[in-house]
């Protein structure tokens, strides 16, 4: 079977999105500028990256919403994109997850009700059943159920990753940033069934138990090749990105390790960064899907993420693939690593 397409599965939220006048100190007062609702959650900003760079892509979402005012709000989203909706469920135990996201200055922060993403089992997404090619899974480390204990595969999570491989899905999954032993705990089950990894340098950091960013905030460009070797020897089957402010770097199983830096922008013209790792997660699997070179994959990710920055909410920056592909040709690029590879 030729298999095409993408499933984006895991947290479905509804942000609450907040534009602020400047970052305040704890005790201190800021200035709400403007405020707007939006899908929001990996395989909403995913999803709908896609949907915009790509109408003929076959995309399917799957998930677990409240029977609510905000889950209408959220199939009504995902229907306007014309994604399959067959997957997503309803639930009267909880309401539809939602976030307030404070946005400004280049900076976010976040204020989460888990609701009814607590409760996405493994039985659920193992209903899923379409001939994509990839099955997308964020974020883990934010679905209680599946994050689990499961006394066969370590998390239930684990086990889900490993029943979508064997149908016939090539797996790839983002995480969200938290303690470092409750990181590994969680995550180091699941490596091994994860073809596809896309994740940050404090999430690469939390995986490899040590920082890539030295106490100034500058990056540890000389430790990135480590921390993705290290990835693959965890159970990375095929490849593993690690992407960060400055740039992103990877490989595949078999292949060199690549580096890319982001696309610049003044910061001007930064209206807000919510959902900016996930719009290069979607530009890395849109590429990867279409079997690109990882290279190449780097600097789609870089051009997803840099429109992204460009509005306030988590996926309304997103542009068709031709557009992104003529601003590559064009834009300028940030100044390459102080270190050679």
């Amino acid at each position: 079977m030729e298999r095409n397409g993408i499933i984006g599965a895991g947290n479905w939220i509804v942000d609450h999105v907040k534009t602020i006048d400047r970052w305040p100190g704890e005790g201190n007062l800021c200035n709400i500028l403007s405020q707007i609702a939006a899908p929001g959650g990996g395989p909403a900003n995913v999803l709908f990256d896609l949907a915009a760079m790509d109408g003929n892509l076959p995309l399917y979402a799957a998930g677990l919403l409240g029977d609510d005012e905000d889950g209408e709000y959220l199939l009504g989203e995902i229907a306007s994109r014309r994604i399959d909706a067959s997957f997503m469920g309803k639930t009267r135990s909880a309401a539809t997850s939602f976030t307030d996201a404070m946005s400004g200055e280049g900076k976010r922060t976040f204020f989460h009700c888990r609701g009814a993403n607590a409760l996405l089992d493994r039985k659920t997404l193992e209903k899923v059943d379409v001939p994509a090619k990839f099955f997308y899974l964020g974020y883990l480390l934010l679905l209680d159920a599946l994050d689990a204990p499961d006394e066969r595969f370590g998390t239930r999570a684990a086990g889900l990753l490993k029943s979508l491989k064997d149908k016939g899905y090539r797996t790839v999954v983002d995480f969200v940033s938290e303690a470092p032993e409750k990181f590994r705990r969680i995550v180091f089950p699941s490596l091994p069934f994860i073809d596809i990894l896309i994740v940050n340098e404090v999430e690469a950091g939390a995986c490899c138990g040590f920082d890539l960013r030295c106490k100034d905030g500058a990056l540890e460009y000389a430790r990135l090749p480590e921390a993705v070797d290290f990835l693959f020897s965890k159970g990375v089957g095929e490849t593993a990105v690690i992407h960060f402010p400055e740039g992103a770097a990877g490989r595949t199983k078999d292949g060199a390790f690549v580096y890319a830096p982001s696309c610049a922008i003044r910061k001007s013209e930064i209206v807000g960064s919510t959902g900016a790792g996930d719009a290069f997660c979607a530009g890395v699997m849109y590429a990867l899907h279409q079997d690109w070179p990882l290279d190449e994959a780097l600097k789609l990710g870089a051009a997803s993420s840099n429109f992204n920055l460009r509005d306030a909410t988590a996926s309304g920056g997103a542009v068709s693939l031709e557009k992104m592909m003529d601003f590559l040709k064009t834009c300028e690029f940030g100044p390459m690593p102080p270190v050679k590879f």
